[in-house]
């Protein structure tokens, strides 16, 4: 079967997905949080960044790749971290890992996915990402930094922007629980999914192996939006991020900025790159659409600004990239792929968004993306 024929667009695998997927994993994934307005501005945001062709260039011979924090990579994107990828499809993780590196581009690891870092470490390719959701107990977050490290993730990311758990209105809907309890309401929905079904099956319904040296025994009564990752982590603060900076000799990234204020101090704090995100829509439903703050933060800072949040194809990554994005992560666009396609989704998504910016960088005259930053933009609407 030709992919390319029967899905060409990340909407056609996110169907396929929405498809495959038992109602509680799809709302879990899908979800943003209150009514999802930031959810759906940040789809508008992008929409109404406009771009003028350039005509006249001749033939063009496209690359795609980007330098960041000192590594090249084959594109100019990578796969985000979700917390619990593997309950979305069996081996998520492994899977993401595996297809970053043949890809060559960065693969992040959440804190709070269903494998570990040793669990991951034979599947590393050299450009693997951590991501710290940030534990309280300095020994605890002493260990987890060296179990990164020995693993082989070389950049470690702090998430910011999850100081409480927000309510996530739609995922409590689906009836999912914390930790997720197989009620007959939800067994009624995998029974329709035989695919996902027949997976998990095999695999073990999936849970949060980071932390299961830091906490035993059964955790009852978590609301249905915090995880038990909440009973070990911190809000942080600025000496929070201090401490992460003396005790970690790799590129250090923070992501979560929306203030431009606050981009500038963690720069001035150590940070290596700022990463600006709204978490997808998925923490505070009252936040402008994230890429109406990309020209600020650029601005504000001289280190490489990353940037998610809404990035549905080839032409949003060079939207982000006009405005002054250095890099793009995707992470609900991978797991969609996922679930659509198992172990053949990865890999298709990132031959999608390959050729959709090839396509497009043919339009605007581009042969390169260093030429991206500062492109011809016009806001519509």
């Amino acid at each position: 079967m030709d992919l390319h024929q029967t899905y060409p667009g990340l909407d056609d695998l996110k169907r396929r997905a929405r498809q495959r997927l038992p109602k509680f994993v799809w709302e879990y994934l899908d979800s943003g949080t209150g009514i999802e307005s930031a959810k759906a501005q940040n789809r508008a945001g992008l929409d109404r960044i406009g771009m003028l062709p350039s005509v006249l260039h001749g033939p063009l011979e496209t690359d795609l790749s980007v330098d960041l924090l000192g590594t090249k990579h084959a594109f100019p994107f990578g796969v985000a971290p979700v917390g619990m990828s593997g309950l979305i499809w069996p081996d998520a993780e492994g899977i993401l890992a595996r297809s970053a590196r043949t890809a060559g581009i960065p693969y992040c690891l959440s804190t709070v996915a269903s494998q570990s870092p040793e669990d991951l470490a034979p599947h590393l390719g050299a450009n693997a990402w951590f991501q710290l959701y940030p534990p309280k107990d300095e020994g605890i977050r002493a260990d987890m930094l060296a179990r990164a490290k020995d693993a082989g993730f070389r950049t470690l990311v702090l998430t910011v922007d999850v100081p409480v758990a927000s309510r996530r209105e739609r995922q409590t809907r689906s009836g999912l629980t914390q930790p997720p309890r197989l009620t007959p309401r939800l067994l009624a929905q995998i029974a329709m999914r035989p695919a996902w079904a027949l997976g998990m099956a095999r695999a073990g319904m999936p849970h949060m192996r980071t932390l299961d040296k830091y906490i035993s025994g059964e955790q009852t009564n978590l609301p249905p939006t915090a995880h038990i990752g909440y009973l070990l982590r911190t809000s942080p603060d600025w000496e929070y991020v201090h401490w992460l900076r003396r005790n970690w000799d790799g590129p250090f990234i923070i992501k979560g900025v929306q203030r431009a204020a606050d981009a500038q101090r963690l720069q001035e704090a150590g940070a290596d790159a700022i990463w600006l995100s709204n978490h997808g829509g998925r923490q505070f439903d009252g936040c402008p659409p994230a890429i109406s703050l990309l020209p600020e933060i650029r601005e504000a800072v001289t280190v490489p600004v990353v940037f998610d949040s809404g990035i549905g194809g080839g032409l949003d990554i060079l939207r982000a990239l006009a405005l002054g994005a250095d890099f793009v992560m995707l992470g609900r666009a991978f797991h969609y792929a996922l679930a659509a396609l198992g172990d053949a989704g990865p890999a298709h998504l990132i031959s999608i968004l390959a050729k959709d910016l090839e396509a497009n960088m043919g339009q605007l005259g581009l042969s390169s993306l260093a030429g991206a930053c500062g492109l011809q933009t016009r806001q519509l609407g």
